[in-house]
């Protein structure tokens, strides 16, 4: 009698330990800072060893205070191809769009955004960007900030109008605007021509 129940369990046993085995692992870094500088460089530092942008979130953790949180990956099987990260943070959108489009001409893409707070009490808007080394199609990129969701609506359209697309929202206090809602939207550039 034991002998028919045991059989069965090392049986149902051996076909799931199969399954786990042959899929794909995934593995995972997580990179937490309160200083812009610091955590674009180790998600730089990660992305030599091959892991990539998943994952960001700002605000405050349980150990260390106001900080952001990013997550960077891989999978087993699908080696990444070297990539490259900035992150831009300012507390002025004109600054923010500025900053974005130098690094579009070089052909930096939108990955993420977050409200950056340091530990001294400055609240920015960060946007990561990523460069895979084989692709350096210039981006062009708009900036669009309002506390009045209405207003978003018409800039969006507009945007939309010009072939640019939204990527991502946040709400950030800005140095003139306070409490606003901001949206970072992109499109080819057609007039940087190809690097």
């Amino acid at each position: 009698m034991l002998r028919k129940l045991i059989v069965p369990l090392l049986l149902s046993c051996s076909a799931l330990l199969a399954v786990d085995s042959s899929a794909p692992r995934s593995e995972y870094r997580l990179l937490s800072t309160s200083k812009t500088s610091t955590m674009e460089k180790e998600m730089n530092e990660a992305a030599s060893a091959g892991f990539l942008f998943s994952s960001v979130m700002g605000g405050e953790t349980a150990f260390g205070g106001k900080e952001t949180v990013v997550v960077m990956g891989k999978v087993d099987g699908n080696p990444a191809g070297p990539a490259k990260y900035r992150l831009l943070a300012a507390s002025k959108t004109s600054t923010l769009e500025k900053e974005l489009n130098e690094a579009g001409r070089d052909g930096y893409s939108y990955r993420g955004v977050t409200v950056f707070e340091s530990a001294f009490g400055g609240r920015e808007v960060a946007v990561i960007l990523e460069r895979q080394a084989n692709d350096s199609h210039p981006w062009a990129y708009r900036v669009l900030a309002t506390n009045r969701t209405s207003t978003m609506e018409k800039e969006l359209k507009q945007a939309g109008a010009e072939s640019f697309r939204l990527h991502g929202m946040c709400v950030g206090k800005t140095a003139f605007g306070g409490n606003e809602v901001i949206s970072i939207l992109s499109k080819a550039d057609q007039g940087s021509g190809s690097k």
